[in-house]
């Protein structure tokens, strides 16, 4: 038997979060680096679209700028 392990899509589950707050891409963006984060707009949408990896530390200012769990950005 083989067994496939699948990726949590974490971009697109960035993506619901950030569409659920009513917040565009650039507001997202404009919040985290109020908090000191120094990523562009144009980096958090390779996120979103999966095409870029997101750091550790962008992921928790990300949750601060969202007031979620860590939990949402890991479901399935």
């Amino acid at each position: 038997m083989q067994w496939v392990l699948q990726d949590i899509p974490l971009g697109r589950n960035i993506q619901n979060i950030r569409m659920a707050k009513n917040m565009t891409q650039m507001q997202v963006v404009e919040k985290m680096q109020l908090i000191g984060s120094t990523m562009s707009r144009s980096t958090y949408a390779n996120i979103e679209s999966g095409r870029r990896n997101i750091k550790a530390s962008d992921l928790k200012v990300l949750q601060t700028v969202f007031n979620v769990d860590f939990a949402e950005f890991f479901k399935d």
